[in-house]
């Protein structure tokens, strides 16, 4: 049994849609998350999950029970949703300890304590409970919203751009420290946010969401090396388009050689294609007789981001190792070691 169900979603306003046709389902324990840039619906569709948005159209269920559809929905405070945003929301004039038992007031005062200690102990923030929000970093308030969310023990977890006041290094850090806090204690989770680096740290499953629709639904390996469109392919993760034609079944020929193992591509033999090659598809070799121009570098501790021209004049990406130190302008050996190769009709 699925933990959460969208089927065939819609939402809007008066006279406008804003999401259409929404399916995706999470099981229980899996986290997932929307991915899309601002406007495209995704915030709109967490507060519909929560309950603060009606459905035009579709259904959404919560453990196999269905909580709304365009004629009726569940109020909010009975689907045992927690939520945590991104402005933390917490209440400044209790204490770390207080506002993690925000949500426990119908508990017994020993069992509410135990529980609010066990949730601080998670989110590594046991010394803190007497503390108040503003003696706290901006991550380590985030963390008490997390543990307040936690500390009834919702059925589902929705997070809002969680991450996206903090600095980038905390931001990293803190995400793959809630992820592991999430599959610790089995939580299902809903995370949405604008932020690539975010959705592949957290989610086991990613949704891109382009102009209410979503576009693909997969794992964040498969959304980089499976896309289902080109706009996914430019979306996520760094990358170029190269002319090419193909070649037979499933092959291509371009400058660089002749590859098979092609995503499907309905194009005819002889007919032209855009192949799409990431920075970790060009790898330098100095034995290769096939050479590029370094155009520009970028620095990023333990390899170089390469823009190297071809000798037809395209540029493509290369993630060097670091210790292969180019000038702009050398001239450098690469081969193409590519286990995805992807692509689209030529546009």
């Amino acid at each position: 049994m699925d933990a959460l169900i969208l089927d065939s979603v819609v939402l809007g306003y008066t006279g406008k849609s804003v999401v259409s046709g929404l399916s995706f389902s999470l099981a229980p324990g899996e986290i997932g998350c929307l991915l899309g840039g601002s406007g495209c619906g995704k915030t709109t569709v967490l507060r519909a999950i929560a309950g603060f948005e009606p459905l035009q159209s579709g259904r959404i269920a919560l453990n196999g029970h269905w909580v709304a559809d365009a004629d009726w929905q569940l109020a909010p405070e009975r689907r045992q949703i927690g939520m945590v945003f991104q402005d933390y929301a917490l209440f400044p004039h209790m204490s770390v300890a207080d506002n993690v038992a925000f949500g426990l007031r119908e508990w017994a005062s020993a069992d509410k304590r135990h529980r609010v200690t066990e949730m601080l102990a998670l989110v590594g923030l046991s010394e803190a409970g007497k503390r108040y929000p503003h003696q706290l970093s901006g991550g380590q308030q985030q963390r008490v919203a997390l543990a307040r969310a936690l500390a009834p023990g919702p059925t589902l977890l929705l997070l809002d751009e969680p991450f996206s006041n903090l600095d980038v290094e905390l931001r990293e850090r803190l995400s793959i420290d809630v992820h592991h806090i999430l599959k610790a204690t089995g939580t299902t989770a809903l995370l949405v946010t604008h932020n690539q680096q975010e959705a592949f740290a957290m989610a086991d499953r990613v949704g891109v969401m382009v102009d209410g629709q979503l576009q693909q639904w997969s794992s964040p390996y498969a959304l980089y090396h499976e896309p289902a469109t080109r706009h996914i392919a430019t979306f996520v993760g760094d990358g170029v388009f190269l002319p090419a034609r193909v070649s037979g079944h499933n092959c291509i020929s371009f400058e660089l050689g002749e590859l098979c193992r092609i995503q499907p591509v309905d194009v005819p033999e002889g007919e032209f294609v855009d192949v799409l090659i990431r920075p970790d598809d060009i790898q330098h070799d100095d034995h290769s007789t096939v050479r590029a121009r370094v155009l520009e570098r970028v620095f990023r501790g333990a390899a170089f981001l390469y823009t190297l021209e071809l000798p037809s004049g395209d540029r493509v990406l290369s993630l060097v190792p670091s210790h292969h130190d180019h000038a702009v302008g050398e001239m450098i050996g690469i081969r193409l070691e590519i286990d995805h190769l992807v692509a689209f009709p030529k546009i």
